[in-house]
């Protein structure tokens, strides 16, 4: 898992949950942040969760970077923000995430909704 949040609270918050449900986590602290950790990360993460509003590079143009990467591509990307203005929503969707969790959120439910997207995501071919 790699968390991403300029907010060191928020990462705290994500990474502990995610630990404690058996996910081993990375963290960074924005998208040009991310992107950097993707590069170097020998084994690639089963999903991403990612804010919206970031300093350098925000959430919506880091999911795009991913989604344009072949190698990156298949990476499941829970967006976790905010934002949850429907407007919000629809312009994450066309950026290619794969669910959308607003803060405040339920840990239980965060947990449930990356499972959810490494099983759905664990067979998706790279694109073209």
């Amino acid at each position: 898992m790699l968390v991403v949040d300029d907010t060191p609270s928020i990462r705290f918050l994500i990474r502990t949950n995610l630990e404690i449900a058996g996910f081993e986590v990375v963290e960074a602290v924005d998208g040009a942040d991310c992107l950097d950790a993707l590069r170097r990360l020998e084994t690639l993460p089963d999903a991403i969760t990612v804010d919206v509003m970031m300093p350098r590079l925000d959430g919506i143009a880091t999911v795009s970077a991913i989604r344009e990467d072949r190698r990156l591509a298949g990476i499941g990307i829970i967006m976790v923000t905010t934002q949850g203005h429907p407007a919000d929503i629809q312009r994450a969707t066309q950026a290619g995430v794969d669910a959308y969790v607003t803060k405040p959120f339920d840990p239980d439910f965060l947990i449930q909704t990356v499972r959810d997207v490494i099983a759905r995501t664990e067979d998706r071919p790279p694109t073209s």
